[in-house]
């Protein structure tokens, strides 16, 4: 009878009892053993009698809870056709097991981007990197490109890198939402993607069960084992734009003095190049003119470039550069700043 007893009453007693300490602070590791010994000692007509010990033995169940966050918490700038353009994520296994978690990083289908604005456009080639060398930073060539993260201990962090091409056409201000999303799976295994997880129904069994625990924090769906962020990217471009101008510098018979348009005459043609207020500096901006077949290169004026404008007239204080192939006057401006014009300029002869 007393047996009975302290087995009807072993489960209070391992409550009472119990010593396990959590391993982490995700809390006592998943599949581990709590055991609980208890003893009782007994007299019967004063006399000590054997002692007695019933045992109990709990496996701890796995909690699963991961979170998904952003990094930096800002908009990435990025430039039309640029190619490789990085966002960056955190993946955090707030679990109380070693997991796996299946990758995927997805375009936004419009709406309000994480940053404002609205999402307008998709980046292509999307890829998936760990930060193989955990400083933070996408590292070309050192970073593995995942599917899945392999093996996340309980309470640790891991970056993600999502990289992507952005389209040549787009504007300053378009906005492209991505997403990355992480599935719990089983972690038990190195080198391949474990099962995903699904939570044990019905009650408590004496196997290690699966329990949900994450929230619905940031949008997310509470207790399904998944996680997400979102970030984006904004589009900032060179707003270019050229004007070409000409003037009669001089003619055979009047010289300078009121020239006109006859055979003989020199025209002055002014490419400018302007780049809007607020938009990104373009480099290497590079102006190609084929001459009318009814002109001549004057080579002794020659090709002067990264002159100044004021208002619409070409000023004569650029400097010597260029080229003349064949028919064709080319210049290069190495740099063109937001709301700054700069010149292309050269003269023809009038055949």
């Amino acid at each position: 009878m007393i047996r009975n007893r302290i087995a009807a009453g072993v489960s209070l007693a391992a409550l009472i009892f119990g010593t396990a300490t959590p391993a982490n602070a995700a809390g006592t590791t998943a599949g581990s053993n709590i055991v609980n010994n208890v003893t009782v000692d007994f007299k019967v007509g004063g006399v000590s009698q054997n002692q007695i010990s019933a045992s109990n033995s709990l496996v701890v169940d796995r909690k699963v809870n991961l979170t998904v966050a952003e990094v930096g918490n800002a908009t990435t700038s990025v430039s039309p056709g640029q190619s490789a353009a990085v966002t960056t994520f955190s993946v955090t296994n707030s679990s109380n097991a070693t997991l796996d978690f299946a990758l995927a990083a997805t375009n936004r289908s419009g709406g309000t981007a994480a940053h404002g604005g609205t999402d307008n456009f998709d980046v292509s080639n999307i890829k998936m990197y760990v930060d193989t060398n955990s400083n933070g930073v996408y590292d070309a060539g050192t970073d593995q490109q995942v599917t899945y993260l392999d093996q996340v201990a309980a309470d640790a962090v891991v970056t993600v890198f999502v990289v992507a091409d952005v389209p040549l056409g787009r504007s300053t201000g378009d906005v492209a939402g991505v997403r990355l999303t992480a599935t719990a799976a089983d972690g038990s295994t190195a080198g391949s993607q474990g099962a995903v997880l699904t939570q044990t129904a019905g009650a408590n069994t004496a196997a290690m069960d699966t329990v949900f625990a994450d929230t619905n924090a940031n949008g997310n769906t509470a207790n399904d084992g998944i996680g997400f962020a979102e970030d984006d990217y904004t589009v900032l471009g060179a707003n270019v734009a050229a004007t070409k101008t000409s003037r009669v510098v001089s003619d055979p018979i009047n010289g300078t003095t009121n020239p006109k348009m006859i055979p003989g005459a020199t025209v002055e043609y002014c490419i400018a190049v302007a780049n809007g207020s607020g938009s990104a500096t373009a480099t290497n901006v590079v102006v190609t003119d084929p001459l009318p077949a009814q002109t001549t290169y004057d080579s002794t004026f020659g090709i002067k470039v990264n002159g100044t404008v004021t208002g619409a007239t070409c000023n004569a204080d650029g400097v010597a550069g260029g080229s003349f192939a064949g028919t064709t006057v080319t210049g290069t401006i190495a740099s063109l700043l937001a709301a700054d014009t700069r010149t292309v300029v050269f003269r023809v002869t009038i055949n």
